[in-house]
């Protein structure tokens, strides 16, 4: 009678299922976003002429690299040159009127002080001897000595004047240098071209003025520092400032880096719903390239230590989020409420503890009061 008491027993440890399981553990969590971003010049610009001419010489064509203020093109103006020629030689002729008119002024003076001699040689004359000298030499002597004051004056005043057409003078010939200097066309920062637009003996407009369709030069960007724009989902937007961390990944070279956001617009627009960012991505190789695409890992949150479950344990269902448990040799399933989720772990706020049996496999064939055997999972 005892075998068939035996019977069942075996037969309830063989219909046993063994699940794998683990256990909730603390970790450091973090919650990051991928967004593809592109690179672009760190800056840009069309250089156009100042002044319009023929191109008399281009030293640059398309990808060459060129230093701050490194001379690009000349135009041929035979005009302005004439002009500085023109100003060069005014300013000449009134530097010589100056010389004149300062030696014409000496003249006069010298002529006041011998006038001024005479005089006063009469009146100490008269004076010591009363009627040895006529009083008509003394008025004569007199008038003399007034009228080489007045004329003292008038030169002085017209070196003066001719002082001041010196100083108008050089500033056209400034004017006319720098006209001349125009000519010249120079880079405004180090870059590369990445387009040309002329070729020598084109005709160049100024593009002094908005409303003239000048066509420039060349084009020349800065790509020894680029920035990587990417656009920011509006749900993530406010977890996004300066200094936010990133991971940049450039498939096309197998590159991976660490950077930080260096500016945002502060703007989401309405078509798209996504504000753009910039991340500031020093080049000095010239590796790589504007235009060029990345995956930009942005770590919007971040906790030192949160309860954690594989992200295989949980069901998902309605929108609600649940687990199974081994309790006493049976299945029971949870609720759970979630936190942070990585690409393999999720928070566990509430439904599970440290010590719980969460299970992590063979989920689909278990049910709730289901008998099983628990064994814990290799690395969990």
């Amino acid at each position: 009678m005892a075998e068939p008491a035996a019977k069942p027993s075996a037969q309830s440890s063989a219909a046993a299922t063994v699940v794998g399981v683990t256990k909730p553990k603390y970790e450091a969590l973090s919650k990051e976003v991928v967004l593809s971003g592109e690179f672009r010049p760190y800056q840009v610009v069309d250089l156009h002429a100042k002044v319009a001419g023929y191109v008399k010489t281009i030293t640059v064509d398309v990808g060459s690299l060129v230093r701050s203020n490194q001379e690009i093109a000349t135009l041929e103006i035979p005009e302005l040159e004439a002009d500085l020629a023109m100003a060069t030689a005014e300013r000449r002729r009134r530097e010589a009127e100056v010389n004149h008119a300062k030696a014409d002024l000496e003249r006069v003076a010298a002529q006041r002080e011998l006038a001024q001699v005479s005089l006063d040689r009469l009146q100490a004359a008269a004076k010591a001897e009363p009627g040895i000298v006529a009083q008509q030499e003394i008025d004569e002597a007199s008038a003399r000595m007034r009228a080489s004051q007045a004329q003292w004056t008038a030169s002085k005043a017209a070196a003066e004047v001719s002082e001041r057409q010196v100083s108008t003078a050089k500033a056209a010939e400034h004017r006319a240098d720098t006209m001349w200097r125009y000519r010249t066309i120079a880079a405004p920062f180090e870059g590369v071209v990445t387009k040309r637009f002329a070729d020598p003996g084109a005709m160049i407009q100024a593009g002094t003025a908005s409303q003239t369709q000048a066509m420039p030069l060349v084009r020349v960007a800065e790509i020894r520092r680029l920035r990587l724009a990417v656009s920011v989902p509006e749900s993530v937007v406010p977890m996004v400032g300066a200094g936010t961390p990133v991971e940049v990944s450039v498939g096309a070279l197998n590159r991976t880096f660490s950077g930080r956001v260096a500016r945002w617009t502060r703007e989401v627009a309405s078509s798209s719903r996504t504000m753009e960012a910039e991340i500031d991505v020093m080049n000095p190789d010239l590796k790589f390239a504007p235009g060029m695409f990345a995956d930009v890992v942005l770590q919007v949150s971040r906790k030192d230590r949160g309860l954690t479950v594989p992200v295989t344990a949980v069901a998902n269902s309605g929108g609600n989020r649940s687990v199974m448990v081994v309790e006493g040799g049976r299945i029971a399933e949870r609720t759970i409420t979630t936190g942070i989720e990585s690409a393999a772990s999720l928070e566990v706020l509430s439904g599970v503890n440290a010590g719980d049996l969460v299970v992590v496999s063979n989920r689909g064939m278990l049910k709730p009061g289901q008998h099983v055997e628990a064994r814990a999972v290799a690395g969990e």
